[in-house]
């Protein structure tokens, strides 16, 4: 076994990259895959058929479920629940029902957000804590609320940009702080 798990993890999987850690009473579901190098927090539940990158952190408590996809450098807070059944009933489930969800590399999610399915979480989004994402948030966007909607961007690095460097009729290109630009396509 090239990953950790811890004794109290129940990891029914065979797809598990080298140097994970999944600790304490993780629950991972047969056909779930995990990339390489993911630490996965205390009592998270990673369904069936779900799909997790590399290099992923998945905190305490979070709840994974079937269909959805988290990119390469995913950071899911803790208490995280994504959801995937726009219509949900007891007594109804089939694969059918099934709306995937997907999180692009590098975003973030705040502790004890909640994630409706059929969303596109764009690259390096971060989304705030507590909020409830209705639909796509775009590449880099700072997005927050009830429901969740953007109010600005965000640096790969995660800090908050304002200053417009350049701009011209596609793109605007900001610069950060710690040096580096990111270009924002105009809607």
């Amino acid at each position: 076994m090239s990953y950790f798990k811890h004794p109290t993890a129940v990891v029914e999987s065979d797809a598990i990259g080298a140097d994970t850690k999944i600790w304490h009473f993780v629950h991972v579901r047969e056909g779930a895959t995990i990339g390489r190098r993911c630490v996965i927090g205390k009592s998270a539940y990673v369904d069936v058929d779900v799909t997790i990158g590399d290099d992923v952190k998945i905190q305490n408590f979070a709840s994974i479920y079937k269909g959805v996809t988290l990119e390469d450098g995913v950071f899911i807070g803790p208490a995280v629940v994504f959801t995937n059944d726009m219509r949900p009933r007891a007594a109804l489930w089939d694969d059918a029902r099934l709306i995937r969800t997907t999180v692009r590399t590098g975003a973030s999610i705040g502790a004890n957000a909640t994630i409706l399915c059929g969303v596109v979480i764009g690259e390096y989004a971060m989304i705030g804590a507590g909020s409830v994402v209705t639909r796509a948030m775009p590449a880099f966007s700072l997005a927050y609320g009830n429901p969740a909607r953007p109010y600005g961007y965000v640096c790969y690095c995660g800090e908050k940009l304002g200053q417009i460097f350049a701009e011209n009729e596609c793109t605007v290109t900001y610069k950060c702080r710690c040096g580096r630009t990111v270009d924002i396509v105009k809607k």
